[in-house]
């Protein structure tokens, strides 16, 4: 199972105003766990960067001035991320941000005819309603350190909020169930068989004395309550 945690940071908020994506991280997971490969890139926008933005993640437009424009990076981007499933908190926003990109180029494709997309901010507001669900609130409680991000960045957040996707959804692995409520065989893929016999347990038997321990504290118990207790109808079988 493959899947790609993405984060991005933009000019401004609403893709129809003509707001660019001006930076895109993504980290990707096989089976769970973090492979190390990366994809992170600076794109220059067809717009100046409202100053509402540069306060949340520090990119200027002066900074932005030599990156690439999206259409120079879309092949490369698209490359990564295909067939993956895209791990994205609050998914409609860059969702959308990554379309409008990919229209206005005219490029034949979108996200979800590439991908499948999980929103992690859904998941956790059905896991933790009522409750805040940004990504500095699931860290404090997942007890994940993001005390390195004093400003946002679609690299770090993707890989902050790689660790809390592993939280919030339970840290193991996912089965894959079927309509009939089966495993699918996904189960079994995942159980290691060990040779029968290959390991062998030792039993370790209360001693005389520790049984007649025990029964005087049952005793004991029963005295108290007013009535014999449970274990007295549960005597340790002779081995």
């Amino acid at each position: 199972m493959r899947q790609i945690v993405l984060d991005t940071e933009t000019t401004g908020l609403e893709p129809a105003e003509g707001h660019n994506i001006i930076e895109i991280g993504c980290v990707e997971l096989v089976d769970r766990k973090l492979t190390g490969r990366t994809y992170h890139v600076y794109i220059k926008p067809d717009r100046a960067i409202d100053q509402e933005a540069i306060e949340i993640h520090g990119i200027t437009n002066d900074f932005l001035a030599d990156k690439p424009k999206f259409s120079e990076v879309v092949a490369e981007f698209l490359e990564f991320i295909r067939g993956a499933e895209l791990i994205i908190h609050n998914a409609a926003f860059d969702i959308g941000f990554i379309n409008a990109e990919l229209e206005r180029i005219r490029h034949p494709e979108r996200v979800g005819d590439i991908c499948g997309v999980i929103d992690s901010l859904l998941l956790a507001r059905q896991k933790h309603p009522g409750q805040k669900n940004n990504l500095d609130a699931l860290c404090k409680r997942y007890g994940i350190d993001n005390s390195h991000r004093e400003l946002h960045g679609a690299l770090l957040d993707s890989e902050i909020l790689a660790d809390v996707y592993l939280g919030l959804t339970g840290g193991q692995l996912k089965l894959d169930t079927g309509d009939d409520g089966s495993d699918g065989g996904g189960a079994e893929r995942d159980i290691r068989r060990v040779e029968e016999g290959r390991y062998r347990l030792q039993v370790l038997r209360a001693s005389d004395e520790e049984l007649e321990a025990h029964r005087a504290f049952v005793a004991l118990l029963s005295k108290k309550v007013g009535e014999p207790c449970l274990w007295e109808s549960q005597e340790p079988s002779e081995p």
